[in-house]
């Protein structure tokens, strides 16, 4: 599988063009809305598991709104998987402390901190690349750019995202001619890998520069422009108002814990 089709760059450039009623909601708004589901996300003590479930409400229903395969994000989301796993990986061999039981196996406070750790990282991830997949980097950029962030950073941010397709392609083109020269032999050395990562960065630099002197003639001055004006809806105003309201009662109550008592009332 080469390299450009494993980050599926340009998958989520076809997403953003999508045309459904999540990717009609303003750039503005959904950014706002994902700032906040962020914040409340992580506001949750270290070993919060049920409190967080509710919150999964918020990347299924954009899924669902904005159809937006489940596959594309799980391969995203699974690239970055062994840093999440990483930062809580030793919790469960330092804190041994016993903190709930269920039936005969007792729970550790170190196993709830790592399950909470891949429950957040599942979720801020998730809602990260949705915001990307139902909007569109370039109307997201000029959002971000509408809502105060200095123009130079946006421009930075949406050139790191263009330059991914680049490096996709310069780097698939690269494995393939090492598979067309290697005989089929899968097993190189490391310092042929080495060199071919030295390569892609000469590669890429000097791409760059004939994309930046291709910019400037072209009369390029740092400044983004929009070729459709931004305008704020009731609906628009409607969806992060709604959002935010579920965020701060999933929030301040247990939600998952206040259905499972009224679940087992009814059934005793």
């Amino acid at each position: 599988m080469g390299l450009d089709k494993w980050l599926e760059a340009h998958r989520m450039d076809e997403l953003g063009r999508l045309d459904t009623p999540l990717h009609r909601i303003d750039a503005r708004m959904k950014t706002l809305t994902a700032l906040v589901f962020v914040v409340v996300v992580m506001s949750f003590p270290r070993g919060a598991v049920s409190a967080l479930m509710p919150l999964f409400l918020y990347p299924l229903a954009l899924m669902r709104l904005g159809a937006i395969p489940p596959r594309v994000l799980l391969r995203k989301m699974l690239f970055a998987a062994p840093f999440a796993v990483a930062v809580g990986l030793f919790n469960p061999v330092f804190d041994r402390q016993p903190v709930l039981v269920l039936g005969p196996v007792a729970v550790s406070g170190g196993w709830l901190s790592f399950a909470s750790i891949l429950i957040r990282f599942v979720l801020t991830v998730g809602a990260a690349l949705l915001l990307v997949a139902c909007t569109g980097m370039h109307r997201l950029c000029a959002g971000l750019e509408r809502l105060g962030v200095p123009r130079v950073l946006v421009v930075q941010l949406l050139f790191l995202y263009r330059y991914l397709f680049l490096i996709a392609d310069e780097g698939g083109r690269m494995l393939r001619g090492m598979e067309l020269r290697s005989a089929g032999q899968r097993r190189l050395r490391f310092r042929v890998y080495g060199s071919l990562v030295g390569h892609l960065l000469l590669r890429s630099l000097a791409r760059a520069e004939r994309i930046y002197k291709a910019m400037l003639a072209r009369g390029f001055d740092g400044e983004m422009r929009a070729m459709a004006p931004m305008r704020l809806r009731w609906a628009d105003a409607a969806f992060a108002g709604a959002w935010v309201l579920f965020f701060v009662a999933v929030r301040n109550w247990n939600l998952a814990a206040c259905l499972g008592r009224l679940l087992t009332k009814g059934l005793s």
